[in-house]
């Protein structure tokens, strides 16, 4: 068990190493096993977090982002967060002021993470196999930039689906809806 700790935490550093060495735009830590976002990782990172566009975290347990992540690695464009425990997200993401893709799929969320709605430069939400029932039809018709929106295998009840299409101006991926049984 503590060697499995020990190889993973090792990985994680070699991840983080070679970023920082090689002055990349990216931080791929996806499948590190990882339940929180490891703190000494701002420390080793700080000279480039500037510098950092892409973050991938997918396939991890997370179960929370810190407001410290969004506002350290402020200069995101894309974050994966697929395959995590998340169910809400920090209110500093609307400081993301260049995030155009969030990749929220395989996630705990049972409403529309409210944050998203305010960063005005997102293109994709990907909020596919979560929990969503409903969505914030306006706010959602109010982002110019958005362009996709994945809510594939959410349980959208069937008014939210009828509101919701006339209303917005992007792609609307849903699942098919799902006959009602006949009594």
């Amino acid at each position: 068990m503590q060697k499995k700790m020990g190889e993973a935490v090792a990985r994680v550093a070699r991840k983080v190493n070679d970023t920082v060495e090689n002055k990349t735009d990216s931080l791929d830590l996806a499948n590190c096993k990882l339940m929180t976002f490891p703190v000494g990782i701002y420390k080793a990172m700080r000279s480039v977090t500037e510098g950092i566009h892409r973050i991938s975290l997918a396939n991890n347990e997370l179960k929370s982002l810190t407001s410290r992540f969004v506002t350290t690695f402020s200069q995101l464009r894309e974050l994966n967060l697929a395959g995590n425990y998340l169910h809400r997200l920090p209110e500093e993401l609307t400081s993301l002021l260049h995030l155009r893709a969030i990749d929220l799929s395989r996630n705990r969320f049972r409403s529309f993470p409210e944050p998203l709605a305010a960063v005005a430069t997102l293109e994709t939400i990907d909020l596919e196999e979560n929990e969503i029932t409903e969505v914030p039809v306006e706010k959602l018709a109010s982002m110019t930039s958005l362009r996709s929106l994945n809510l594939r295998a959410n349980p959208v009840i069937p008014e939210m689906r009828l509101l919701i299409r006339p209303l917005v101006p992007f792609d609307l991926l849903l699942s098919p809806e799902k006959p009602v049984p006949k009594a």
